[in-house]
């Protein structure tokens, strides 16, 4: 069975957490404040997705991130949950489009889009380490 067959638009996961020092712009590099930051942010987002397809790959199967297009809205400081929803909008092929925003205890602080590639996990990992030196 094809695992696209499994994956019909209208997909939806979430996905949350408690903002760390870990996930601050200041840490990351990404900015000089104390506040929850746009990569932090980003990589909330594309766990939604990933997980929102999760349970439909076939075994050996999982899905890399290929396309963001996100607006950071809002900041979010230290200790305040976030969380970030996924939904399914398109598949095309082995190409999975996603409808992506988070939230925090307050407000919405980021919207956009997400693009995902379904692989065969053994046959990527193979090629990336052909890459190593």
């Amino acid at each position: 069975m094809n695992s696209q067959i499994a994956m019909q638009p209208g997909l939806e996961a979430t996905v949350e957490l408690v903002v760390g020092p870990q996930h601050l712009a200041a840490a990351l590099g990404s900015g000089a404040v104390a506040v929850y930051s746009t990569p932090s942010m980003i990589a909330l987002m594309e766990n939604a997705a990933a997980e929102c397809v999760a349970k439909a790959l076939l075994d050996g199967q999982t899905t890399v991130g290929t396309r963001v297009d996100i607006q950071h809205l809002a900041a979010t400081p230290p200790g305040m949950r976030v969380r970030a929803y996924a939904r399914l909008v398109k598949v095309h092929g082995r190409l999975l489009d996603f409808e992506v925003w988070a939230e925090d205890d307050v407000e919405r602080i980021g919207d956009g889009t997400h693009q995902r590639a379904v692989i065969d996990r053994a046959r990527f990992e193979q090629k990336v380490s052909a890459k190593a030196v």
